[in-house]
């Protein structure tokens, strides 16, 4: 794909996904979310291979018909109630429609099937966009519908999605279907929360980002894609190693690092709100996640490729980590000490 044209995506991308974190009416925030879907379309199939043609396929159909449930609930609701806002939406069966809409938007399980399939089938980079960026819109909807939205099928949602991405991301050894997972099991302590304090959901969501970025940057830089790859990172540079190392430790929500934030505020919140089981397997859950970000954490920091005295390490030659990636790293990592001042 030639620059203009990328360029011109990636401009229709970020429009798509403005136009409906601005908007309240449905219609606007339908147009933006099929803006969005339209210019990642192209950007996923750039590979001109089976695999990534499958890949935007299966995106398009998950994604229309997400956006077409959300346009059916909206409807729905401005028949009943007269008003297109999206913060008025009153009706019971248009709330329970737009809830399941943006599951299959986001990917929270069970209707996550489509998202490990999809980030497969594209580049490290096109990965990232769609584990981050592509998730503002259909969260920022979330949001604004949070007070409208059922909390028994939030709270069912993030349950099963917090499960589904610990448990069936243990025998991956694909990192981009790693992130997949991973990204589910974040969506669902961010959907678990939103019921019950919509801020927390929103402080979540920017660590995610900030983490997930992080270490797709890495792996961007490493050319990692697989568990074995990951065994070579030493010689390219010795510094990502220890990042990567305290990026993926953050993201599985170890203490004193940045991801231990999000989890442990909403925590507190789920036993303050009377619900210690729902607390006690979100927890239970985030250890299965733990399992495979320690495992990354082994074969990239601790484990040795087969090499000789001989060897040239690539470092030696071309000593330069990216600067944004060390940013990113150092919020990634650092910003536990800062949480009065996030509260606040």
């Amino acid at each position: 794909m030639s620059p203009t044209i990328y360029t011109i995506m990636l401009s229709s991308l970020a429009t798509g996904t403005i136009i409906t974190m601005t908007s309240f009416h449905w219609l606007m925030a339908w147009i933006g979310l099929e803006l969005n879907t339209l210019a990642i379309i192209p950007i996923i199939s750039t590979l001109h291979h089976p695999r990534s043609t499958e890949a935007a396929t299966k995106y398009f159909l998950t994604q229309a018909a997400a956006s077409a449930m959300i346009l059916f609930s909206s409807m729905i609701n401005a028949w009943n109630t007269g008003t297109w806002d999206i913060t008025q939406m009153s009706f019971l069966p248009s709330n329970t429609l737009l809830a399941v809409a943006l599951a299959l938007k986001l990917g929270l399980a069970p209707a996550h099937l489509w998202l490990p399939e999809v980030l497969q089938g594209s580049t490290l980079l096109t990965a990232l966009i769609i584990t981050t960026w592509q998730k503002l819109a259909p969260m920022s909807l979330m949001f604004l519908s949070a007070n409208n939205l059922p909390p028994m099928i939030l709270l069912t949602l993030g349950i099963i999605s917090s499960i589904t991405g610990g448990w069936a991301g243990l025998n991956q050894t694909q990192t981009r279907k790693i992130m997949a997972f991973s990204s589910i099991a974040h969506l669902g302590w961010m959907a678990s929360i939103t019921s019950i304090s919509p801020n927390i959901m929103i402080m979540n969501l920017m660590i995610y980002l900030i983490m997930t970025t992080a270490l797709f940057s890495s792996l961007i830089f490493s050319k990692s894609k697989t568990i074995q790859d990951t065994t070579t990172t030493w010689t390219l540079s010795p510094t990502l190693t220890i990042t990567t190392m305290l990026v993926l430790l953050s993201l599985g929500g170890l203490p004193p690092l940045t991801g231990f934030l999000p989890k442990w505020l909403i925590l507190e919140e789920l036993i303050t709100q009377n619900m210690s089981p729902l607390a006690l397997m979100m927890a239970m859950s985030a250890l299965l996640s733990l399992f495979y970000y320690l495992r990354l954490t082994y074969t990239t920091a601790l484990t040795l490729a087969p090499n000789t005295l001989q060897m040239k390490f690539k470092w030696r030659f071309k000593p330069t980590t990216p600067p944004a990636l060390m940013a990113f790293s150092t919020l990634a990592v650092f910003l536990l000490p800062l949480t009065p001042l996030i509260l606040s």
